[in-house]
């Protein structure tokens, strides 16, 4: 046998043979990286390589926070794929795209630290730089699911959504884009627990410590009977029948933000003589008589719907919601024109970058005056302290 046939055969067998272990060791290096994640500890079961497309498919991953008290795992996921995005290399960028195939991620949002889940505590950016070496440009949801534990603290309601599917493409502005947020997002899900559905889409630019966005949300469908649970210790009412539909709009530029968010109610009832059970107490007895008797006033009986637009400005620390607008949207659906079921259509990215302008006049203006306060104390203090001196000559020649 030929000495270089012996030498193509050997270096077969060592390819076969790392083929073989490669799975061994990439699996304990993710087990290594996932078993250290500051309050969060996590293990895989299994990895699958596929060299040939760049890839590595990480098999029953879970996620658990460390000496919590949440039963379920903060993140599970069945099947993952990582790999490298091909079409972004021939365009001379290698970044890669994950696809979770039925992740389940539980957030807890208990004032009890043992049982409060929201992943603080942990730096995720890092735990998938080293799970995935090469930045990632997309990302995507198959038949998720996400529960947030305790999000009505008052009610020790969940909220729920499922058949969850969403995309975020051009992390890393591979495909520049004319405009500031050249990164497109959607998320849709049904919301099982109160009925209806939800649907969030929108542009944003996530290279920045703040990302910029401007997005739609809406949940449409909500049942008002299923919300009950809510509404008894919020308000103090129970809802006999009718439906809710919630629809938003907001733009975001460097922190500062400005938006609305538009419920509309459609056929609600809320006060009933006599409910089956007739449980309630005397005040709530009062309370719906009299929130049924402000719904008739405040309805568009041709749309049979109360509904308002509640405004939405300021920055991502501290958001506002002027009161008198809001009152105004009640009146105007009622007496003037009524909402329509959809987006408004009249928020755009512009107008949170005008806000963050007229922000800016602002403080220039009170730097400004700052400044020309500044100017004449010093001026006065001059003016003192030559009089002072003026003072001393003028006692010196006397002397």
């Amino acid at each position: 046998m030929k000495r270089s046939v012996k030498i193509l055969i050997a270096l077969l067998v060592v390819v076969v043979v790392a083929r073989l272990l490669l799975p061994y060791f990439v699996l304990r290096y993710v087990n290594k990286t996932l078993a250290h994640m500051g309050d969060y500890t996590g293990f895989v079961e299994d990895i699958d390589i596929a060299l040939l497309r760049g890839a590595y498919q990480i098999k029953a991953l879970t996620i658990k926070k460390i000496n919590g008290k949440v039963k379920e795992p903060f993140v599970e996921i069945p099947r993952s794929d990582l790999s490298v995005e091909w079409k972004s290399l021939w365009k001379g960028r290698l970044v890669g795209e994950v696809e979770c195939y039925e992740p389940e991620l539980n957030f807890s949002f208990s004032s009890n630290e043992s049982t409060r889940q929201t992943g603080e505590g942990a730096d995720w950016t890092q735990v998938v730089k080293d799970l995935l070496p090469i930045q990632i440009n997309r990302f995507a949801v198959i038949n998720g699911r996400i529960d947030l534990l305790k999000l009505f603290a008052a009610a020790n309601a969940d909220l729920s959504l499922q058949h969850v599917n969403g995309e975020l493409r051009n992390i890393r502005n591979v495909e520049e884009k004319a405009g500031s947020l050249p990164s497109p997002v959607w998320l849709t899900g049904d919301v099982p627990g109160y009925g209806g559905t939800m649907r969030f889409d929108a542009n944003t630019y996530l290279l920045k410590d703040i990302p910029d966005f401007n997005y739609n949300m809406k949940f449409t469908d909500l049942q008002l009977v299923k919300l009950n649970p809510i509404a008894r210790p919020y308000a103090n009412v129970d809802f006999d029948k009718g439906t809710m539909s919630v629809f938003s709009e907001m733009a975001m530029n460097d922190g500062k933000l400005n938006g609305y968010l538009k419920p509309l109610t459609k056929d609600m009832t809320i006060f009933r003589l006599k409910e089956p059970g007739e449980h309630r107490t005397v005040g709530r007895f009062f309370t719906e008589l009299l929130a049924q008797g402000g719904a008739e006033i405040l309805e568009n009986h041709k749309r049979d719907q109360v509904a308002t637009r509640v405004p939405l400005t300021g920055t991502v620390d501290n958001v506002k919601t002027p009161i008198w607008p809001t009152i105004f949207g009640v009146l105007r659906n009622a007496y003037v024109e009524a909402f329509e079921q959809k987006f408004d259509n009249d928020i755009t990215f512009t107008d949170a970058l005008q806000s963050f302008k007229d922000d800016f006049k602002e403080k220039r203006a009170q730097r400004k005056a700052e400044r020309k306060k500044n100017r004449a104390e010093r001026k006065a203090e001059r003016k003192e302290k030559r009089a002072e001196r003026k003072a001393a000559r003028k006692a010196k020649e006397k002397d």
